[in-house]
């Protein structure tokens, strides 16, 4: 029973060290503390005939600290890249933008304001430049000019 949850274990770790996400894949919906429940279990039912030996049990670890490492660059990434889109975005008031508005319009103006919309259903966030009424994401951006 070991050697299976091992393999398991470990099919989990290079799936999630590569970055691979699928709908197909069973894995790709293992948090933190779904896998930390998952081993402490898999230690729990262990055969008390043949229990892990250190070797295994030293891995299982490095993979749990390999993972939260993982997942604490993935956000301080992720907060790095909102900071440095809304620093950008903060550069465009006052200048000419050409690019396509939220409701799929064209737009071309100077950019009044830039506002920060927040997501409560998944938790995201999106950087949106305002010309006149007009407001469209950052992305949306085709042509920046200067004066």
């Amino acid at each position: 029973m070991s050697q299976i949850s091992q393999t398991g274990t470990a099919s989990f770790t290079a799936q999630e060290s590569a970055g691979q996400s699928s709908t197909n894949d069973s894995f790709s919906s293992v948090d933190t503390d779904s896998f930390m429940k998952l081993l402490i279990s898999e230690l729990q039912n262990q055969d008390p005939l043949n229990p892990t030996d250190n070797a295994e049990m030293i891995q299982q670890i490095s993979q749990i600290r390999e993972i939260g490492a993982t997942d604490q660059l993935t956000s301080t990434l992720n907060n790095l890249s909102n900071s440095q889109e809304l620093v950008t975005a903060s550069g465009l008031i006052g200048r000419t933008v050409q690019g396509l508005a939220d409701d799929a319009s064209p737009v071309d103006g100077v950019v009044d304001r830039i506002t920060v919309e927040t997501s409560d259903d998944n938790n995201t966030r999106s950087v949106k430049v305002h010309v006149g009424e007009k407001t469209m994401e950052i992305n949306n951006i085709r042509e920046i000019q200067t004066g």
